[in-house]
């Protein structure tokens, strides 16, 4: 770094249980095929509230105390050895998916580290904000969908950047649940770029006209009950089988109304361990659930997210994939607890929750 700065504030999980807290944390060094980034912005996800609780943890949480945080955006200030200038150079505005498990590549500081091949450089016409927005759900979502070598957590689709990956899937429905959150919005996205038609999604009513400018051909109302979801989805189907469906909620109800939707012989994405009750599963139905981990640093993951991130600029460039509308929370670092409360409690719909870490006090 071009500064003698070498501590920074961070928001720390210090013991299961535990309040957040902004402490001090040691500015880490970029390695080999590493960037050292400043963070402008980041995005809040569900899954940052859920590490610190004891009934997730055993499970979410790396060794304790550790920084949570996974989508980052801000500009590079140092670079490690073998990574090309054409590549990344100081000065470039990036964005990135995080990583909890390695405290140096964590969202929830002033600076992290990151490996290259899971950093975008930002467009022209992207903000810090709406790049914040971006990496962990649209990771998730890749993964969920074009994850190829593994289909015990992927519906392993033929990707659509490849040859004949396009039509693959024209004129095929696909359900997916959860159409206005932000891991719902970019599979609404993913799927209209692999061709599905229709795309029919789960929303409130007000999220209907946000969904179908991404490129869902129905919105139906989430509140209605389930069987009533169940008919309205074949109906809009036109009788066609619906072989693939994205739960990006995952709640036991919206688990269960999937599989009874769901062709035999299809598959069905899932991001929470499975709730779907035995007594739905029969041996011959041949309906594939896939539990997706959609961490693009885990082994089985990072071919495909490598892909991603080297496509993702030309992506937000093309309007592929549009951001997540954001609001941005006040206090900087200091401002992510309240935030996850309000995720906590379901109080935050069809946007992103963001924090500048340069403003925390």
């Amino acid at each position: 770094m071009s500064t003698a700065k070498t501590t920074q504030k961070a928001l720390i999980v210090p013991a299961p249980g535990a309040a957040y807290v902004v402490g001090e944390s040691v500015i880490p060094q970029p390695g080999p095929k590493e960037i050292l980034v400043k963070l402008h912005a980041v995005g809040l996800n569900p899954v940052d509230w859920k590490v610190s609780q004891p009934e997730f943890s055993a499970v979410l949480a790396p060794a304790y105390p550790f920084v949570p945080g996974t989508d980052g955006a801000g500009t590079v200030v140092d670079v490690g050895e073998d990574v090309p200038a054409e590549t990344f150079k100081k000065g470039d505005r990036v964005l990135f998916a995080g990583y909890r498990n390695v405290r140096a590549y964590a969202a929830f500081q002033e600076y992290c580290t990151i490996p290259v091949m899971f950093a975008a450089r930002i467009p022209a016409n992207i903000s810090f904000e709406e790049s914040a927005t971006v990496p962990g759900t649209l990771s998730s979502a890749t993964l969920g969908f074009y994850n190829t070598n593994n289909e015990a957590e992927s519906l392993a689709l033929k990707p659509f950047w490849e040859e004949g990956g396009k039509a693959a899937y024209a004129g095929k429905p696909i359900l997916i649940l959860g159409g206005a959150s932000s891991l719902g919005q970019y599979a609404i996205q993913l799927a209209h770029a692999s061709g599905f038609k229709p795309i029919i999604t789960t929303a409130s009513t007000p999220n209907a006209i946000l969904l179908t400018s991404m490129g869902a051909t129905y919105v139906v109302d989430r509140s209605l009950p389930t069987e009533t979801i169940i008919e309205n989805t074949h109906k809009l189907a036109k009788g066609a089988p619906i072989e693939f469906i994205f739960d990006a909620v995952s709640l036991p109800e919206t688990q269960t109304l999937a599989y009874k939707v769901l062709a035999p012989g299809g598959a069905l994405a899932i991001v929470l361990p499975s709730a779907i009750p035995a007594e739905l599963k029969k041996a011959d139905d041949n309906k594939r659930v896939a539990s997706v981990r959609g961490i693009v640093h885990l082994p089985q993951n990072r071919a495909t997210g490598a892909e991603l991130f080297k496509r993702v600029t030309q992506w937000l460039e093309q309007e592929i994939i549009q951001p997540n509308a954001f609001e941005v929370l006040p206090g900087g670092l200091a401002g992510i607890p309240p935030g996850l409360e309000r995720l906590k409690n379901h109080q935050v719909s069809a946007k992103k929750l963001v924090v500048r870490p340069p403003e925390t006090p």
